[in-house]
């Protein structure tokens, strides 16, 4: 399993900016090991937000995204002490969720 994502979230009048850093290898399928033998793909393909439970964010991923991705995005009417949770899938079907309270 992957590190645990680093999520900042911090509300500014109306909105909250939304910053996380996902620790994952992202691997494209196009690289070569030492030996010369393709490396096989691993990325991140889904990645999902909720604000409270509801959904805020739904994005698709591809092989293209660098490694240890980092993702910005704000949420409108997200308030101090409001819980947000970040979740991503992998090509292997891998999956990580973690929150972070709106400060």
């Amino acid at each position: 399993m992957a590190d645990p994502m680093r999520i900042r979230a911090q509300a500014s009048g109306d909105k909250a900016t939304v910053r996380v850093l996902m620790s994952h290898e992202m691997e494209s399928g196009q690289r070569k090991d030492a030996a010369g033998k393709l490396v096989p793909a691993m990325y991140i393909q889904e990645v999902t937000a909720s604000l409270n439970g509801k959904p805020v964010l739904s994005a698709e991923w591809g092989p293209a995204v660098s490694k240890n991705p980092f993702l910005q995005f704000a949420v409108k009417g997200a308030k101090a002490g409001d819980k947000i949770a970040v979740t991503w899938k992998d090509s292997k079907g891998d999956t990580r969720t973690d929150e972070a309270t709106v400060s």
